[in-house]
């Protein structure tokens, strides 16, 4: 089987078993109804990365398809959500160009909030970083100061994906702190705002760089962690969805509507069952994710 097949066999399988996680979940919820119980809101915070000129529709149809099903939020927020609703927040991690020729005007026009996770230290540069994953394209530069500058305040926030795009946890605790503090001053420095938002680069993160993001003086950091969000309305780390602009309609409205959530269970206990035969895997016994396709 070819690496290609391999893929889609993959991604069909998660689509085949959250579709029963979807089935289940709604199930619930409706006997939770009849019986008066609570049903608790859903929350995705979904994350892109490029959407390419020849995406640039498919994406408007995906921004559709989230009005009719959720209600837009922006990844900030702290408020309260109303039980049984369906919340989603939209966010893209590098800044590239694409992301503001393509995206960017979709958002706009359909008044949906988004945050844009970028590299300080590559504004208006290329990616000259390792890319993890296939179909990325590494001439897609980073957007300039004054592009990002031109995105509407009130519905674009920018956050911080540190300073050179490194897997943090590689880097002794110096170097990893000079780049969320170095990282998130430049950006307020450029832009003239406060910037309190951050996402790991390849979703690669520890237990030691949580507590420098706390000290860096971030309110909330994501990773790539396929977790329902707002389990706590302050909380701090917050899991996000990967999507892409090439995702089937079924495939997103499966990944906003939460049922992807069983994803890092499965891999959490994968690990686990791998540390036990192997004892030098055990990567996550102190919090430690590994690199994601970033």
């Amino acid at each position: 089987m070819t690496r290609q097949w391999l893929r889609i066999a993959k991604r069909f399988v998660k689509v085949v078993i959250s579709s029963f996680f979807f089935v289940g979940t709604a199930v619930i919820n409706r006997l939770r109804r009849v019986i008066g119980s609570h049903v608790p809101a859903t929350y995705v915070v979904l994350y892109y990365h490029a959407v390419p000129a020849q995406s640039r529709e498919h994406f408007a149809r995906q921004m559709d398809a989230l009005l009719r099903l959720a209600t837009p939020i922006r990844a900030d927020s702290c408020e309260e959500l109303d039980p049984g609703k369906q919340y989603v927040a939209v966010t893209f991690d590098d800044g590239l160009l694409s992301v503001v020729e393509n995206a960017i005007p979709a958002l706009v026009s359909r008044a949906i909030p988004a945050t844009l996770f970028v590299v300080a230290g590559r504004l208006g540069r290329d990616q000259n970083w390792a890319v993890f994953g296939e179909g990325y394209d590494k001439s897609d530069r980073l957007g300039t100061i004054e592009e990002l500058k031109s995105l509407p305040v009130d519905l674009i926030t920018i956050g911080s994906h540190t300073m050179s795009h490194p897997v943090l946890p590689s880097l002794n605790s110096e170097a990893a702190a000079e780049e969320l503090s170095s990282s998130r001053q430049t950006l307020q420095k450029l832009l003239g705002r406060d910037v309190k938002l951050f996402s790991f680069p390849y979703g690669a993160f520890d237990k030691p760089l949580v507590s420098m993001c706390r000290s860096a003086g971030y309110s909330r950091v994501f990773t790539t962690l396929s977790l329902r969000a707002h389990s706590d309305a302050n909380e701090f780390v917050t899991g996000r969805v990967s999507v892409d602009p090439t995702d089937w309609d079924f495939e997103f409205r499966l990944k906003i509507s939460g049922a992807y959530s069983w994803v890092p269970r499965v891999s959490a206990l994968k690990r686990r069952s791998l540390g036990r035969l192997a004892p030098s895997s055990l990567e996550n016994a102190m919090g430690r994710q590994s690199p994601a396709p970033d």
